[in-house]
């Protein structure tokens, strides 16, 4: 019989660490062709779309993961694991912890890989669930003092901030705008729902890392490309996804694209990721495929060693 996990079982086996872990294990299976992760696809209904991620561990297994964007109050994802020999399937997630966490884990790989070691502080653009699993998955990969956050809603951001404190017990405080949110952080976090432009590259110190997870298209970005041109290192974790965008990424565009690497290739060594202490990094998050099903794996296997 098919295992099914709520949130409230993804969360209370699925910590930081072991997302972050399996997100590892997931772009760099995808990178050495083990991990079949094609592009997503969707249906257009009455009203929205109807969204699927498809991904297939060679002889193992395969899986997807379905959401809406009618934007329902209650909307929950769905995500499917099979078993590669039988076609049986091994388990269901639903909910909105598993994606959360899978997308907060690929953030948390990225900060690792090209984040300054010796980075502790961290600036926060949004204050919703994205926003947090960034912060959540980057104090797994560094020891961080200082954390500062700035969205539209005071009271949001002041209950993220209480929650960064309660939660991760790291030092925290809501700001009034985004320039004093992110100036002088080794590390920033961007996770909004804007379609315009909320961080301005000329308030970003020398050695910066920076997470986009937010829009990111012509015409709809939360960035705009004074931070590619910024860019000593631009990486995301689907190449192939940040081509297939519609319209398209802008980091996928001429004259970025030649630029664009693949987190994976940094991961193996054999490709260069933050090369100078001073140089400023971008992770450009749009969603490896597979990666939901990849994570149900693995919690999977948590679940049978605690029974």
């Amino acid at each position: 019989m098919a295992l099914l996990f709520s949130d409230r079982e993804v969360a209370a086996v699925l910590d930081a660490g072991r997302a972050v872990e399996a997100m590892r294990g997931a772009v760099l299976a995808a990178y050495e062709g083990r991990l079949v992760a094609p592009p997503r696809a969707s249906a257009r209904l009455d009203g929205g779309r109807l969204v699927f991620t498809a991904g297939q561990l060679t002889g193992e297994w395969y899986g997807y993961r379905s959401y809406d964007t009618f934007g329902h109050p209650e909307g929950e994802q769905l995500v499917v694991l099979h078993d590669g020999r039988t076609g049986a399937v091994r388990a269901v997630g639903v909910g909105a912890e598993l994606g959360s966490r899978r997308t907060g884990g690929l953030g948390g790989v990225a900060v690792d890989a090209l984040a300054r070691p010796e980075a502790t502080t961290v600036g926060v653009l949004g204050s919703g669930g994205q926003a947090w699993a960034q912060v959540w998955a980057t104090a797994a990969v560094r020891p961080l003092r200082e954390v500062t956050v700035h969205s539209p809603t005071p009271a949001r951001r002041q209950r993220f901030a209480a929650r960064v404190q309660a939660e991760l017990g790291v030092p925290a405080r809501a700001v009034a705008t985004p320039g004093e949110a992110v100036r002088g952080r080794d590390v920033v976090l961007v996770a909004t729902d804007s379609p315009t432009p909320v961080l301005d590259a000329g308030d970003l110190a020398p050695g910066v890392h920076v997470n986009l997870v937010g829009f990111k298209q012509r015409g709809r970005a939360e960035f705009d490309t004074t931070l590619l041109d910024a860019a000593g290192a631009l990486v995301t974790d689907s190449p192939a996804q940040a081509g297939a965008y519609d319209p398209p990424m802008l980091a996928a565009l001429p004259p970025y694209a030649e630029r664009l690497g693949d987190l994976g290739a940094v991961l193996a060594g054999a490709a260069s990721g933050r090369t100078d202490r001073d140089d400023v990094t971008v992770f450009c998050s749009v969603g490896l495929a597979g990666t939901e099903a990849f994570l149900l794996d693995r919690l999977v296997q948590l679940a049978a060693t605690t029974v």
